[in-house]
């Protein structure tokens, strides 16, 4: 699309600016943490704003695996990439953002106005799929809610998922998406910031 983009005469954002900031124009992936802890409470208010967020079916995939001992962090270690290591040691706080493969034994309860809906993922890689992609979904909300709790976010893939798995989630009900690293920024934290594309290139209106 070229051209201006078409507004009402005063179309504006409803989120107060500075919220924009915090949670988008601001808001980075840092390298370095302070020392800092990330208490219970942090955890629970991140958690209580980023479940209200859709998924399909309200299926809520998404588990969580908040690493913050030494041993828990030994045990992530040699499942990550090299450039991922020394900041991963460094955060307060590790979330290893799994996908329950098992989501649908909660559907009645989580969707009860369908007490059958579970049936519609009986197929495993059918279910498998909707795991992900929903988990995936929630991944994003889950980052946000961490800016929004005053907290960073450093989202990883750099890992090997297999590895996790097997030394986090045995049992083969939950699979490995992302690796975040949360906490207040240290010094040094930023890379410079990156090009972004713009509305025209990215935005199509037929």
């Amino acid at each position: 699309m070229t051209g201006d983009i078409e507004t009402e005469p005063n179309a504006r954002l409803e989120l107060a600016e500075d919220a924009q900031e915090l949670l988008f124009r601001s808001a980075r992936t840092p390298n370095t943490f302070t020392d800092e802890p990330v208490h219970d409470e942090h955890l629970e208010a991140i958690y209580d704003l980023f479940r209200f967020a859709p998924t399909s079916m309200n299926q809520q995939p998404l588990r969580i695996l908040v690493l913050r001992s030494s041993a828990a962090r030994a045990r992530l270690d040699p499942y990550l990439a090299e450039g991922n290591r020394p900041k991963t040691a460094m955060a307060p706080a590790v979330a290893i953002l799994a996908a329950d493969l098992e989501f649908h034994e909660h559907l009645p309860k989580i969707f009860p106005h369908r007490p059958n809906a579970g049936d519609a993922y009986a197929d495993r890689a059918v279910r498998e799929n909707s795991a992900r992609f929903n988990a995936t979904l929630q991944i994003g909300y889950f980052i946000l809610a961490v800016r929004a709790a005053g907290l960073a976010a450093g989202p990883m893939i750099g890992f090997d998922a297999a590895g996790v798995d097997r030394e986090f989630f045995a049992d083969g009900r939950l699979t490995s998406l992302v690796v975040v690293n949360i906490g207040r920024p240290g010094p040094n934290a930023w890379f410079p910031r990156l090009p972004r594309l713009s509305y025209d290139e990215v935005v199509t209106v037929i």
